[in-house]
């Protein structure tokens, strides 16, 4: 798939990796629209980058069908998330402990059910951000690496849903394999993770090898999008030593 001209949406695309995904896109020639909430951030992800914005909650229901059905995306991309709080299990709240079901799985179901029910036109791709706590899960996190395996599932049952309708839109997950300094999630990570070990966030980061900034993971984003190898793939590994794994094909 060639991203030039393409209308591509990214929820939570005025910072992190979000922001290293617009940049990459943009240099791709796509037509960007980020949503955000914060609309200082929005103000100078569109001023340097000559994207569109949408000031809007990820986790409301309205803006997402909303959003869906006026740009009718060929690419949507759902990196929106919030920063768990960070804790041992014995001493998270129940509301620090599913601060990310009630925010990134909450948005996740509203905007993959307006991709669905409105729906998407076919031959559209939606890509759902999961994590490598998905994987091993993160003990000071609560429950972030549930709520990110969620979201990987999600995908896979809206590959389902899509099939039994025939609406030929794809779902697919990206998993980051590594915590990531410069973004509000990795530096949060990491500095606890760090701090527990005594150590700095940047001597912890190192154990996941090569790094993958945020401009990096761009790249390798669109390299899913653009390569037809990934074309069927449902669930990606992104890192900075492996570029881009297949975790799991079409068939799995």
């Amino acid at each position: 798939m060639s991203l030039k001209d393409k209308t591509v949406v990214v929820t939570g695309g005025s910072r992190g990796l979000g922001l290293g995904l617009v940049e990459a896109l943009v240099d791709h020639a796509a037509r960007v629209t980020v949503v955000a909430r914060g609309t200082e951030a929005l103000k100078t992800v569109a001023t340097r980058l000559g994207v569109a914005t949408i000031a809007a909650d990820v986790t409301d229901e309205a803006a997402a069908y909303r959003i869906v059905r006026d740009i009718s995306p060929d690419i949507l991309v759902l990196n929106a998330g919030t920063t768990p709080h960070m804790g041992r299990l014995d001493q998270l709240s129940w509301t620090d402990f599913s601060v990310a079901w009630e925010t990134d799985v909450k948005a996740g179901l509203y905007w993959i059910q307006a991709a669905l029910n409105l729906p998407l036109k076919p031959g559209s791709r939606v890509l759902v951000g999961s994590s490598g706590a998905a994987v091993t899960g993160s003990q000071m996190s609560g429950g972030y690496g549930g709520a990110k395996r969620m979201l990987w599932f999600m995908a896979k049952y809206a590959n389902g849903v899509s099939q039994e309708k025939n609406l030929d839109i794809r779902f697919q997950a990206i998993v980051p394999r590594m915590m990531i300094l410069g973004t509000g999630i990795g530096d949060t990570a990491a500095g606890a993770y760090a701090g527990a070990m005594g150590i700095t966030p940047e001597a912890f980061v190192t154990r996941f090898g090569a790094p993958m900034p945020p401009r990096a993971f761009g790249d390798r984003v669109v390299s899913v999008l653009e390569d037809p190898q990934f074309a069927d793939g449902v669930v990606f590994g992104l890192n900075g030593d492996a570029g881009v794994t297949i975790m799991e094909g079409a068939t799995a």
